[in-house]
């Protein structure tokens, strides 16, 4: 999993030795790596440090900066939650000399946007800087799999320029999205009621029950069935201590100075 995240099978050739050499930091490389960002948002791939790069360039030289690629690359990194890339895209994003204060969580949208201005190098509005917050917003629901409410905020009004823009270019968004739930049920549930899993898929009547049969899963009555796998099946253990001579002397002459 790791090595997959840090070398993609997907990355062409190039990229590759654009991202594992000292030329990542070279601005004439932007425009190959914002090529295969797109590729990326058409072919349903991702490769976060390809990703990074190009923000890392755009702290560098702020001329470079372009808001719909930021997005983007936001978009992409909330469909591998419960990872740490969309907090890693936000760490490259605004002045990084500014230190934040920690927050409640709950307000934690508001306050990372608050401290962390994006570059703006022009004076046309950044679409970037009223949807930031939102997706920060989708990031906490995702990592904290609260799969009803991302769906709810996702699809409210406030977000359809996102959806009209951005998502409807990116490839399988939706799709991926539900794979992040998936994976959070499958390490979690054995059962689970046909109703709730349709609100964290934002599915319901016959596309839940293609996409639960797609899945393996097996439908029974209100419910579906989770296969057994490694993480959702209760395995007792047995754990052994062995406790040595002179280390009980210790803590009986402890105990006796004490």
């Amino acid at each position: 999993m790791a090595a997959t995240w840090i070398r993609p099978p997907t990355r062409p050739a190039e990229i590759d030795t654009l991202v594992e050499g000292v030329d990542r930091y070279n601005p004439s490389n932007v425009q190959y790596l914002e090529d295969y960002l797109y590729q990326q948002t058409r072919e349903r791939q991702y490769d976060c440090l390809a990703n990074l790069a190009i923000l890392k360039l755009y702290q560098f030289n702020q001329d470079l900066y372009n808001s719909d690629v930021v997005i983007n690359i936001l978009l992409k990194a909330l469909t591998a939650a419960p990872g740490p890339d969309f907090s890693l895209c936000l760490a490259l994003i605004g002045d990084r000399s500014v230190r934040a204060v920690t927050r409640p969580v709950s307000n934690m949208a508001t306050d990372y946007f608050s401290v962390h201005q994006p570059y703006q190098t022009t004076d046309e509005p950044d679409p970037l800087l009223p949807l930031l917050p939102e997706l920060t917003k989708l990031s906490e629901l995702l990592m904290t799999c609260r799969f009803p409410q991302f769906w709810s905020i996702y699809r409210s009004p406030e977000l359809a320029p996102l959806r009209d823009n951005y998502t409807v270019e990116c490839v399988g968004f939706e799709d991926a999205v539900r794979e992040v739930a998936i994976r959070a049920v499958r390490q979690t549930f054995r059962r689970i009621g046909t109703k709730r899993l349709g609100t964290y898929l934002d599915l319901e009547g016959s596309e839940l029950e293609e996409y639960v049969h797609e899945q393996g899963w097996v439908l029974d009555g209100s419910n579906v069935v989770v296969p057994p796998n490694a993480d959702n099946v209760v395995r007792s253990t047995v754990q052994n201590e062995e406790l040595k001579l002179p280390q009980l002397a210790k803590i009986i002459a402890h105990a006796q100075m004490a």
